[in-house]
């Protein structure tokens, strides 16, 4: 009589946890992503450095009815905004709003990682 809601909680705890990794990888993909937007603009190499955001974008894009689904809407759309600005940003060579942006798109992106993790604060 126990067992299915043992089996329900065991896959809700499996998914969880696949989820946590998940996010974590592909946050950690898009800071890079974005970390060699950044190197490339400080170099001078707008073109390459837009290219570059445009694909992280382009791979942000694609995850997006899954982050909406397993992360906070609000979140998700700040760094969607973020994303936005930045490439605004980029395609007029304002460098220092170009690099102060991505900035704050790595740190939003770092806060949904953050906000899936298993700690006591998001827990309680």
């Amino acid at each position: 009589m126990l067992l299915p809601p043992i089996f329900v909680l065991a896959a809700l705890l499996a998914f969880s946890l696949w989820n946590i990794r998940h996010m974590d990888e592909e946050t950690d993909r898009w800071r890079e992503q974005l970390q060699g937007a950044d190197r490339l603009a400080l170099s001078g190499e707008w073109a390459e450095a837009l290219d570059a955001l445009w694909e992280s974008y382009d791979d942000w894009s694609h995850s997006q009815t899954y982050l909406h689904i397993v992360s906070h809407h609000d979140a998700v759309d700040d760094a969607e905004a973020m994303y936005r600005r930045a490439i605004a940003f980029g395609e007029t060579e304002e460098l220092s709003e170009f690099h102060a942006e991505l900035s704050d798109l790595r740190d939003q992106l770092r806060l949904i990682a953050e906000m899936e993790a298993l700690n006591i604060r998001n827990v309680l």
